[in-house]
């Protein structure tokens, strides 16, 4: 499919909005992330993806915000074009975003928002660095209670082992998301789909490292939740089969009434892939509220 033919306007803008690709090294690896801003004093944005995705899915969401931020889409390690670990830690991915925004010089005016696997990363980064933040969003995901029964979802499956394909087209051909779902928006999947690949010896096959999740241990997310002291908003799909009305009423009362919960209408847990504009829009809407405001929830780190 070819991007420039078949995608929206808006979406061909965005793209022409072209980021620096960075590199800062932590604990031994090299974190790529991509960069769109200047040396002004902005405050910064960090976007951080899901499992097994990489910065380029929010290559199309950043540019609807470098006029009021400098704004950094972050590879996580084992992710996309940064390098792999042996081992893999909630902390590990707190420093590295934590070193993205010292390298772009992003100050305590920083907002981190994460997608699924990357907002639990968020949530993490948020406990340990909340001096570093003025807030964090978390978007679709799902911080589910001590007790949320697992096995009730036929549809959560471990990351599959990756294959190698003879060529470029075959393995973009296999391109899915995961969890798996629909989504209409074929231009999108295209674009990310071809920032998924790389070339190896006998062949093409995705850039994310399979056994991740071999090497990392989640921990207490329901409890770092309940602990989390800076600002913090909610947005999720309102289709998603991932953020339940159950898990939504547990964040919402561990959080507090004060905390924004929206939902992204017709979307499901990819929501900024079904919904990329309004996805922007409530996101835009958010962060404007809080320029405004000040949170009426504890926000120390006491």
């Amino acid at each position: 499919m070819s991007v420039q033919k078949e995608a929206p306007g808006w979406f061909v803008r965005a793209l022409e909005s072209r980021p620096e690709s960075r590199k800062v090294r932590v604990q031994d690896a090299n974190i790529h992330y991509l960069y769109w801003g200047d040396d002004s004093d902005k405050p910064g944005i960090v976007l951080v993806h899901g499992n097994g995705a990489h910065a380029h899915w929010w290559s199309f969401i950043a540019p609807f915000f470098v006029d009021q931020y400098r704004v950094a889409a972050i590879d996580l390690a084992g992710m996309g074009d940064s390098d792999h670990r042996e081992q893999y830690t909630p902390e590990g991915f707190s420093e590295e975003i934590i070193a993205v925004m010292d390298d772009a010089g992003m100050d305590r005016d920083t907002i981190i928002v994460g997608h699924s696997f990357g907002g639990f990363v968020t949530l993490k980064t948020g406990l340990l660095f909340p001096d570093r933040l003025t807030g964090i969003v978390l978007a679709d995901s799902a911080i589910r209670p001590p007790d949320f029964n697992w096995e009730r979802d036929p549809r959560r499956a471990p990351v599959r082992p990756k294959r190698i394909y003879p060529d470029f087209d075959s393995a973009l051909e296999r391109f899915r998301l995961m969890p798996p779902q629909d989504c209409d928006n074929l231009y999108i999947l295209d674009y990310i789909g071809r920032h998924s690949i790389k070339a190896v010896e006998g062949g093409y096959t995705w850039k994310f490292d399979d056994g991740l999740f071999r090497k990392f241990q989640f921990g207490n997310m329901a409890e770092d939740l309940a602990n989390l002291r800076c600002r913090v908003g909610v947005l999720y799909g309102e289709s998603s089969y991932v953020f339940s009305q159950e898990i939504a009423d547990f964040m919402f009362k561990t959080l507090g009434e004060s905390v924004p919960f929206a939902s992204v209408p017709e979307a499901q847990h990819h929501l900024f892939l079904d919904q990329p504009l309004a996805f922007i829009a409530a996101l835009r809407t958010l962060l404007a509220e809080w320029q405004h405001s000040k949170p009426l929830r504890e926000v120390s780190a006491g």
